[in-house]
């Protein structure tokens, strides 16, 4: 690995606000971790290697144009996968009716096998979730609209 790839891998984590990342090809291994800035909590994932070519997801549909009136969006913080629960086994962060409040983990959003647990960072009841899980959300794209408190 030359030094432009290393550049390469630090723009990618600007990019995608990444704090730490990790890459393993054959015997060489490489791990990046920026300083803590007291953002979201990151869950590492091992790298699993892939045969063959990458289907593209299908884009995730986009919530209306605002919020319904009286409600707030919790809007994801980066391009990447949107999960309901940390493990297929365990169960949903949230369900709709649920409170939340600014410290409560509403979802997972993984960005290139970095697992992201998001915060409400409102105080309320969740009346809508806007996304399936499993789909793919873009920055600032509404996740789910909460009744304040």
């Amino acid at each position: 690995m030359d030094i432009k790839e290393i550049h390469r891998l630090i723009e990618l984590m600007n990019e995608n606000d990444l704090l730490e990342l990790e890459l393993v090809e054959d015997s060489k291994k490489i791990r990046l971790k920026k300083k803590y800035d007291g953002g979201p909590r990151m869950i590492a994932a091992p790298m699993v290697a892939q045969a063959g070519p990458v289907a593209a997801s299908a884009p995730a549909a986009h919530a209306p144009a605002g919020p319904a009136a009286g409600t707030i969006e919790i809007k994801s913080p980066m391009v990447g996968t949107f999960y309901r629960s940390s493990s297929p086994e365990s169960p949903a962060y949230v369900e709709e009716g649920d409170q939340v409040t600014p410290e409560s983990a509403v979802c997972i959003v993984e960005a290139m096998k970095v697992f992201n647990e998001i915060k409400a960072e409102v105080e309320g009841t969740i009346v809508a979730i806007l996304i399936e899980n499993g789909q793919t959300v873009e920055y600032g794209q509404p996740m789910f609209l909460v009744k304040p408190a």
